[in-house]
């Protein structure tokens, strides 16, 4: 399933290497011609392109609803689905948190003792007596 934009370079491209007519173009592909000719009038919205760029550089943990949320106390009156649409086109995503930073140095090896029984441990994970009953 391809969209109508690259329908509308097949029928372009075949058009202008294969010399076909715009309605053989169109049933190659599978267009509609309507389509075709179909010149979009939505204005660009550069400026608020801008100001979710911006927002989302200045708050790199915030997604595109509380982006919304902000642009609508700024007096943007653009709905939250052409916020999401704007917020994909632009590739903007959330930013990951940083990595925790580990420990610095080498732990200290467990002592081996010289006697039995000197040191003793618990697994609180799995829990057995030595008669086999779990405690």
């Amino acid at each position: 399933m391809v969209g109508p934009s690259v329908k509308r370079e097949a029928v372009a491209h075949l058009q202008a290497r294969l010399g076909l007519s715009e309605r053989r173009a169109c049933r190659l592909v599978g267009a509609d011609r309507k389509m075709i000719r179909y010149q979009s009038i939505r204005p660009p919205e550069t400026e608020l392109r801008q100001r979710l760029r911006d927002l989302a550089n200045e708050r790199r943990r915030f997604g595109y609803r509380r982006l919304f949320v902000l642009l609508r106390r700024d007096g943007e009156l653009s709905g939250i689905n052409r916020i999401y649409r704007l917020y994909r086109e632009e590739g903007l995503t959330v930013r990951k948190r940083r990595a925790r930073r580990k420990a610095v140095g080498s732990r200290a090896p467990i002592p081996v003792e010289a006697r039995p029984n000197a040191r003793w441990s618990l697994d609180f994970v799995h829990d057995q007596l030595a008669c086999g009953r779990r405690s």
